[in-house]
């Protein structure tokens, strides 16, 4: 009962802006570290393996992120229907949820890794990429398979974590995973110089270490959701697959359009322009991981505050995340356009200045599109919070896949190279404006609700 009272007040009592200080701090910074990973990845099969090892860790990164959304999918959509239902009282409800959607992650995650294990080669084969770029694109991808079922439960247990108030024992964690990644990313690549394999071996180690670490709470019954026993109505679990599907669709369209990026840049410019497009992605993910630790640390405190019918307090704390999501966006921006040419030079050998310098001019056209790809992301999530996925899907494709095809098919066209950089500030503006017109439409709805929202 304590731990109730302690979340209700958290929730429930804090004022925004203590309560999005609260929620939005510690996961932007654990965000933020967890990326650091990747970029880790990316430094030292840059600097130690060579060009051609970039090419393949960009690759087959889609295929990766593609299984990690089935997980995030399900953890996303069950988020909500828990935060909702912990809002109207309802914490048995709400730990059942939590229950049955572990399980279906665990199912997920082991069919996922069986199928990325034995299914490696076909897959890197339909890539089409030079004998040595796939070669090294199998290694990665079959490490990650051997440990996806611990790797996909950690990217999803930490939704749970936010929604029980442990917001700092996640940063932490995440930090520390972190940290220990680079750690080994040192002593594999660079020290005992093991190959594109032991860059996947490190990061797969700290990420099954944090899975054991995000569980300990649960184990213990300290929070306000525990293990419990039950089955759900089939149609909340319809529910919380359509509401997850936004994310699950974001993600999977985002890396379909990875791998259709890249088909691109390689007819257009080769291994080195795939290799460019890499470096900017690595950057570009620090500052995503801004926007979406931000915008998803406070969607349970949005979802429990709509299921308590706080409208005033939803409309609060999306104000403040509006508003930080353009101030990050624009700080980033600026970043880019003065600092291409040093961070560009964190990824590549100091004498391959051919990719150095694609590398920053692809940076400083791609950083214009942060003035409005904020718009689309804190919407869409925004949209998921209220249990409102019809809104938040159509954000998501379009953000994600049928803005950018159609840049993609037109722009490269025009200029070339660059307008492969430039399809991101086309498809931002256009998605900053369909996000406008989706959130008036939804303040409007959510300020007529006479009650509280259907659970289901």
């Amino acid at each position: 009962m304590d731990q109730n009272k302690e979340h209700s007040r958290l929730f429930g009592k804090l004022s925004p802006a203590k309560l999005f200080f609260r929620c939005a701090v510690p996961s932007m910074i654990s965000m933020a570290v967890t990326s650091l990973y990747t970029i880790a990845d990316g430094i030292f099969v840059g600097h130690f393996i060579g060009a051609e090892a970039l090419a393949a860790v960009n690759l087959v990164m889609p295929v990766i992120m593609i299984s990690f959304a089935l997980a995030d999918m399900v953890a996303v959509g069950s988020s909500v229907q828990i935060s909702i239902r912990l809002g109207e009282k309802q914490t048995e409800e709400a730990c059942r949820i939590f229950s049955f959607s572990c399980g279906i992650i665990l199912v997920i995650a082991v069919f996922v890794g069986l199928t990325g294990y034995f299914g490696a080669g076909f897959l890197v084969a339909a890539l089409k990429a030079e004998a040595l770029v796939a070669e090294m694109a199998g290694e990665y991808l079959k490490v990650y398979a051997v440990f996806s079922p611990l790797v996909m439960c950690f990217f999803a247990v930490d939704n749970y974590l936010r929604i029980c108030g442990r917001m700092r024992y996640s940063m932490w964690m995440n930090v520390g995973v972190s940290l220990a990644n680079i750690g080994l990313d040192a002593l594999f690549v660079a020290g005992f110089g093991w190959g594109i394999w032991s860059a996947a071996l490190a990061s797969c180690l700290c990420l099954a270490a944090g899975t054991g670490i995000s569980f300990y709470p649960f184990l213990r019954k300290k929070l306000v959701l525990r293990f419990t026993r039950g089955s759900l109505r089939l149609r909340t679990v319809g529910n919380i697959l359509a509401n997850g599907s936004s994310e699950f669709f974001s993600n999977i369209t985002s890396s379909v359009c990875m791998v259709l990026f890249n088909v691109v840049l390689m007819n257009l410019g080769g291994y080195l322009a795939v290799a460019a497009f890499s470096v900017v992605m690595y950057v570009d993910s620090i500052v995503k991981s801004l926007l979406f630790g931000m915008s998803d640390a406070l969607q349970p405190a949005i979802s429990y505050n709509y299921g308590a019918g706080e409208k005033k307090r939803v409309f609060a704390l999306e104000i403040r995340v509006q508003a930080a999501a353009l101030v990050i966006s624009a700080g980033a921006m600026a970043g880019m356009l003065l600092g291409a040419d040093g961070l560009s030079m964190l990824f590549a050998e100091k004498n391959d200045k051919e990719l150095i310098a694609m590398s920053a001019r692809a940076m400083r056209l791609f950083s214009l599109s942060y003035l409005f790809s904020w718009c689309g992301i804190v919407s869409s999530s925004f949209f998921t919070a209220l249990n409102r996925p019809a809104f938040s899907l159509v954000m998501a494709t379009s953000e994600t896949l049928v803005l950018p095809l159609i840049g993609l098919m037109v722009l490269p066209g025009i200029w070339g190279l660059d307008g492969v950089w430039l399809t991101s500030l086309a498809t931002g503006v256009i998605a900053a404006g369909l996000a406008g017109i989706l959130m008036g439409r939804t303040v409007r709805k959510v300020k007529s609700e006479s009650a509280g929202p259907d659970p289901t």
